[in-house]
């Protein structure tokens, strides 16, 4: 039988448990994963009382209610609070989501918060995204043009050929659905991802770009592209809704059609 043992200093360890001084009626515990790297110590789960009454609705108002209130060392990324930025992605109640977006009260017991899955911890509820973004620079997502063009004149788009662009330019490169996925797990350092696919296919498929057939020699790679097995976690997980797993299969069945 095989047995696998964690690395050092990866199993959480109970943590301290903040109560509220007064005691209202409507309270929630909130277990929040803490992680101090300059420590040797386990990361550790703190757990949080509020109240609810004097919160906002949604996981990122108790957030940011808990440091500004109880614990000013607690970490995490947060913007915009209206769902756009992609800053505040965490693990709440077992899926990859945006705290802003997530109602407290859709969570039954307490709530757990934990940092994106499978990828390095800064501190706290912040991972290191330099490897997702530097996979995002790989696919060049921006225009790119051979032909020579005014730069008083348009590059025009008929309907059909804007409509084309809908359901992929929505998103906000969260990495919700990167890391809520198995493959991108193990293979993340080779394998794309289904975030990064997604915004590799909103330039392939946009008809003012002209070097659809260089972004595809791009991806031609065992490990780049072919390591999704359409597992369909990133779809589901997406706070945007949007179907990350349809635009890989986009540009396998491009892949294919060009042989």
């Amino acid at each position: 039988m095989v047995e696998f043992t964690l690395p050092k200093n990866s199993k959480p360890q109970k943590g301290k448990m903040h109560t509220c001084t007064e005691k209202p009626g409507n309270t929630k515990v909130f277990q929040i994963y803490r992680y101090e790297p300059e420590s040797e110590e386990n990361p550790r789960l703190d757990r949080f009382e509020v109240d609810l009454d004097q919160c906002g609705p949604m996981v990122l108002d108790a957030l940011i209610k808990i440091k500004n209130e109880i614990d000013s060392s607690l970490t995490f990324r947060r913007s915009c609070r209206e769902g756009i930025c992609g800053s505040c992605a965490m693990n709440i109640d077992g899926t990859n989501t945006l705290a802003c977006l997530k109602p407290i009260d859709e969570v039954k017991g307490d709530v757990k918060i934990y940092p994106l899955p499978h990828m390095k911890v800064i501190k706290d509820l912040v991972p290191d995204m330099n490897v997702f973004y530097a996979q995002l620079k790989s696919v060049k997502p921006w225009l790119q043009t051979k032909t020579a063009h005014s730069p008083d004149k348009e590059r025009l788009q008929s309907p059909e050929e804007r409509e084309q662009l809908d359901g992929l330019y929505e998103c906000i490169l969260c990495a919700c659905c990167s890391t809520s996925c198995p493959s991108y797990w193990w293979n993340g350092d080779k394998y794309l991802g289904p975030a990064i696919l997604l915004q590799a296919y909103r330039w392939i498929i946009d008809s003012r770009d002209e070097i659809t057939q260089e972004r595809l020699d791009e991806l031609e790679d065992d490990f780049k592209l072919y390591r999704c097995h359409t597992i369909m976690n990133c779809t589901k997980t997406c706070p945007k809704g949007l179907n990350p797993a349809k635009a890989i299969s986009k540009i396998k069945n491009m892949m294919v059609s060009r042989i």
